[in-house]
C-alpha cells in the first residue's frame, strides 16, 4: 500500500480560499461606496453653464466689443476700446447679455501681462460657488505703437 503524503489529497485549503474571497468582497464593497457619491456630482453643478456663458462673452468682448474690426486677426483689439471698457465695465453689462429675465450673472475681468494684472474690473470674485472662466490672448497696439501681447480672463458666477 502506498503511503499518502501531505500533496497527493485534493482537499483545498478552505480557510485560507475563504479568507482571500472575503478580503476582495470587502474592498469591492469599499470601492462601490467610496466611488459612487463622485459618479453622480457633475450632474448637481451648473460649471458647464457659467463656463460656456463666460465662453460667450469673452468672445463678444473680444471679437466685437473691443475688436479694432481687422478681420485677419480676431484677437486684435483697439487700446481706445480696452481704455473705455475697463473705465466704464457697468455699461456693458447689459450689452453682453449678464442680466435676463431669471438669471444675472456677475463679472470679472482682468487683463495680465507676464508678471502682474495691469488692469481689473467688475464683481469681487467670491470665496465659494461655480465660477466660469475662459481666457484669450490679445494683441493691441501700445503708446509707443509697438504690439502688445496681454492675458484677458473673463470669470462669470
Amino acid at each position: 500500500m502506498k503511503r499518502k503524503n501531505e500533496f497527493d489529497d485534493d482537499r483545498a485549503q478552505l480557510t485560507l480560499d475563504y479568507l482571500i474571497a472575503i478580503i476582495f468582497f470587502i474592498f469591492a464593497v469599499f470601492f462601490v461606496f467610496q466611488y459612487s457619491p463622485g459618479l453622480f456630482t457633475p450632474m448637481q453643478s451648473n460649471s458647464n453653464e457659467v463656463t460656456l456663458i463666460a465662453d460667450r462673452t469673452t468672445t463678444m468682448l473680444v471679437e466685437n466689443t473691443l475688436s479694432d474690426n481687422n478681420e485677419s486677426t480676431t484677437n486684435f483689439v483697439d487700446k481706445n476700446k480696452i481704455d473705455d471698457f475697463f473705465n466704464n465695465s457697468s455699461e456693458y453689462h447689459d450689452k453682453l447679455g449678464l442680466n435676463g429675465s431669471y438669471f444675472n450673472y456677475n463679472l470679472n475681468v482682468t487683463l495680465k501681462n507676464n508678471t502682474s494684472i495691469m488692469r481689473s474690473t467688475g464683481d469681487p470674485l467670491p470665496s465659494h460657488g461655480n465660477i466660469g472662466q475662459t481666457k484669450r490672448v490679445v494683441i493691441f497696439r501700445g503708446d509707443d505703437n509697438n504690439l502688445n501681447s496681454r492675458m484677458l480672463s473673463v470669470r462669470i458666477w
